[in-house]
């Protein structure tokens, strides 16, 4: 995958809209907005989209910590944590 923090960004968007139980357009996220107040995401429900999110961008999941996943909190959190993890 390209390591562009556009298509970075259109995974995560992807990957977000898909666990999410009402449905959102990958366009009309708020990258600053929480992800679980915001848009009602659960543990569960953010645990199955890093995974995925991670899958599609390369990046193990393995290379967050908890206190890493934890700071995750809005999707610009996880586009630029997955975005440093690529660049490495």
């Amino acid at each position: 995958m390209s390591a562009d923090l556009s298509t970075i960004d259109d995974a995560v968007r992807d990957n977000l809209s898909r666990v999410l139980s009402k449905p959102v357009d990958p366009a009309d996220f708020d990258p600053d907005r929480d992800l679980a107040e915001g848009y009602g995401l659960t543990s569960m429900q953010k645990v199955m989209f890093l995974m995925s999110a991670c899958d599609d961008t390369g990046v193990a999941l393995e290379t967050f910590t908890e206190p890493d996943v934890a700071a995750m909190k809005t999707l610009r959190d996880v586009t630029d944590a997955l975005a440093g993890a690529v660049a490495g």
